[in-house]
């Protein structure tokens, strides 16, 4: 899987005109903490971020759910990005005092904070993604990707040459080492004798440490890496394109991020969980509580990507769409 400087330095260029369009988008869409509301009667939503909306994953995704909600009902919106935990309460104390009608918290680090200041503004939701408590008025949102890991290891096992597989981390945390655990048993469903390296950066942000940490993995074998890094994914489709090696994306499609480098990504539909989420609440119709989805009802899936196809043998397609199927089908 040769690559040229040329595609590299387009990738790059192509991440970083994400980051500037992304970081346009967020500053000029979305009023400041302290912007007033004018009408009363206005549907409004809120979201709070533990990093920038340009990040091109995990934060990018849930901007995308705001300028849906705003899109689609007309609300509306406003977010801030927190630069520390101090900053969890006065965020949703902010928004509340103003009567945002909801209030999304990306991330399970706001659960605390979210169900201590929710006691005092009973009228108004919180989610709290991949929160792990609720309350009458505080719901958690959880997508199931250790599923789409899953079909992603079957897929690695698949195209792996070595029979070792790679993981790159940011930070260790609950949901990530889930990711990973669900990538790992798909793996060795193919490669029973298989190897999956993990490491962690301890960022979400360092790209030169995810592209360290993956060229150590490579250097021990490895030929196919996954990574929950969020923006420090580049450093790991950096490293994978220098070694001629296929990597996966995460939380939204990055097919296109690096060419010829990521075979496919595991997508969580974030925008379309608000959406739902906001709707149900505008109608009166919300139930808060421990909200979870999966590749059952659509919310995740595995998107291929279309110019790398040819590269995948036919018997690992065949198993690849079979679990696919599999995943697809449960508790319908």
């Amino acid at each position: 899987m040769a690559l040229t400087d040329k595609r590299i330095i387009a990738g790059n260029a192509y991440w970083i005109a994400i980051v500037v369009v992304w970081a346009s988008i967020g500053l000029g869409a979305c009023p400041s903490p302290g912007a007033k509301s004018t009408d009363p009667s206005t549907f409004r939503v809120a979201l709070l971020t533990p990093g920038p909306v340009s990040d091109a994953g995990w934060n990018a995704a849930a901007f995308d759910g705001l300028q849906l909600i705003k899109a689609k009902l007309g609300a509306e919106t406003a977010m801030v990005q927190t630069r520390s935990p101090a900053d969890f309460d006065d965020g949703f104390r902010d928004f509340a005092s103003r009567k945002f009608n909801l209030i999304f918290a990306h991330g399970y680090e706001y659960t605390d904070s979210a169900i201590s200041v929710a006691r005092d503004f009973p009228g108004i939701y919180f989610v709290v993604s991949s929160g792990s408590q609720s309350s009458r008025n505080v719901a958690s949102l959880t997508f199931k990707v250790d599923q789409a890991a899953y079909v992603e290891g079957v897929l690695a096992g698949g195209i792996t040459k070595t029979g070792v597989a790679g993981a790159i981390g940011g930070i260790e945390l609950p949901s990530i080492r889930l990711t990973f655990e669900g990538f790992r048993r798909g793996f060795l469903s193919m490669r029973p004798k298989g190897r999956l390296l993990v490491s962690y950066t301890g960022k979400f942000d360092d790209v030169g440490a995810a592209k360290e940490a993956t060229l150590a993995q490579i250097g021990q074998g490895a030929d196919v890496i996954i990574h929950d890094a969020d923006a420090a994914g580049l450093g790991v489709f950096q490293a994978a394109a220098q070694a001629h090696i296929f990597a996966f994306g995460a939380i939204r499609n990055q097919n296109d991020v690096v060419p010829g480098v990521v075979i496919a990504s595991a997508v969580e539909s974030t925008a379309q969980a608000f959406l739902k989420i906001a709707k149900a609440v505008k109608n009166n119709q919300f139930h808060a509580g421990m909200l979870e989805y999966g590749m059952e009802d659509g919310m995740v899936k595995v998107v291929l990507n279309p110019k790398l196809e040819s590269r995948i043998p036919e018997a690992a397609m065949k198993r690849f769409l079979a679990v696919e199927r599999e995943f697809g089908h449960q508790e319908r």
